[in-house]
């Protein structure tokens, strides 16, 4: 097959010409790294795509800047069926090369330095940072042995042969690193300590954390803190898992959301928002109500909300298109309540203090933010 000017195209499209990452996002296949994938259907559900059965469909994929999911649940593409159709939320995907280039980037390789790798997925940015680093000077961790297995046998068909490892990075990590890397959204907290005890003193970190599309970059102090800032460009990645999928969610109380009259009842502010989409609202709402879920829906011009928290809060908020949404909420939390103030706050501000603000990683894992007056914690118990 060929792909190299495919490749070729894909890396002048996602770096610049004197850029250290041309190279070697020109000189790796992608499509090889995944043969078969996952895509939404006309009926919104996930169907299996094969790449050997259209090649030039599978070159479009592999070498267009988008994402390519390639596990719904615990349901990896590479063990389907053509009649399979997974439920559930995306649990592996191989990420949009020009995403993995700024992660890269933002993680200041250099020559002689050890890499951590922390989300191997389909092994793209383990790929890119072998092809440029050495291959003894890149780890790799997955919770899922498949994905390492995987990554690691078709690395190896290019010459590749990074270190993997199958682990639970909230739990523990071996070794320790020049150089972190997370293309997984990190837990704030416990989940986040043995990540900094394998950061090398002087060493940098750059991460999301969990639920928001903060990326958090900091150099690693002799008092063991993490010093750095959330950088003015965002990444949405999954969350940190440690099992085989993610836990239950709230699915009881998002039923009762959906039904519920609800102990108030007003006229919202602002028009129905996809929570989930609008980044510095989502990451906002996270630091100041960590742990909420949401969820969005539309039917004809009908915009729908929800969000739930594992305190028995739930909001409701529906219009029709940009009207004023009729809010129904209850438990402790005024969930929507906090999501208009939010809001309210970035338009008299003309945006949010997150992006730009200073950030300190404390060795217990909790994020301290701040910038000017204001001050933000996340992980905190």
């Amino acid at each position: 097959m060929e792909w190299e000017q495919h490749a070729e195209r894909l890396a002048h499209q996602v770096t610049d010409p004197d850029s250290r990452w041309l190279g070697p996002v020109a000189a790796v296949p992608r499509h090889e790294l995944v043969p078969r994938w996952w895509e939404r259907d006309r009926s919104g559900g996930w169907a299996l795509r094969v790449g050997e059965d259209d090649p030039d469909a599978w070159l479009a994929a592999a070498y267009a800047d988008r994402s390519l999911i390639t596990r719904v649940g615990a349901l990896h593409a590479d063990h389907a069926q053509p009649d399979d159709h997974p439920e559930g939320r995306p649990t592996s995907s191989a990420t949009l090369p020009s995403l993995v280039v700024s992660m890269l980037r933002h993680g200041r390789l250099g020559d002689g330095l050890d890499l951590l790798d922390l989300g191997t997925g389909a092994g793209g940015l383990t790929a890119y940072a072998a092809a440029r680093l050495g291959s003894e000077r890149v780890t790799s961790v997955d919770v899922d042995p498949y994905l390492t297995g995987a990554a690691a046998e078709r690395l190896a068909r290019l010459g590749l042969r990074p270190r993997f490892l199958a682990l639970d990075a909230t739990a523990e990590i071996p070794g320790t690193y020049d150089r972190i890397i997370a293309t997984v959204g990190m837990p704030a907290g416990p989940g986040l300590r043995p990540v900094l005890g394998a950061l090398r003193e002087g060493g940098r970190l750059a991460a999301t954390l969990a639920r928001t599309t903060m990326i958090l970059t900091g150099w690693k102090q002799a008092d063991g803190d993490v010093v750095g800032r959330i950088e003015r460009d965002w990444a949405g990645f999954m969350l940190t898992r440690s099992g085989d999928d993610y836990p239950p969610e709230l699915a009881e109380l998002f039923a009762h959301a959906r039904e519920a009259g609800g102990e108030k009842t007003s006229t919202g502010r602002y028009p129905v928002v996809n929570v989930d989409e609008a980044w510095e609202v989502r990451s906002m709402l996270e630091v100041t109500t960590p742990g909420v879920e949401t969820r969005y829906e539309t039917s004809g011009r009908t915009r729908t909300a929800y969000l739930a928290h594992a305190d028995g809060s739930w909001a409701r908020a529906s219009a029709e298109w940009t009207g004023p949404p009729e809010v129904r909420q209850g438990g402790p939390l005024r969930l929507w309540d906090t999501v208009e103030r939010i809001r309210t706050w970035m338009l008299a501000e003309g945006g949010l203090p997150l992006y730009g603000a200073d950030a300190r990683v404390t060795p217990d894992g909790v994020v301290h933010l701040s910038r000017g007056r204001w001050q933000g914690t996340l992980g905190a118990p």
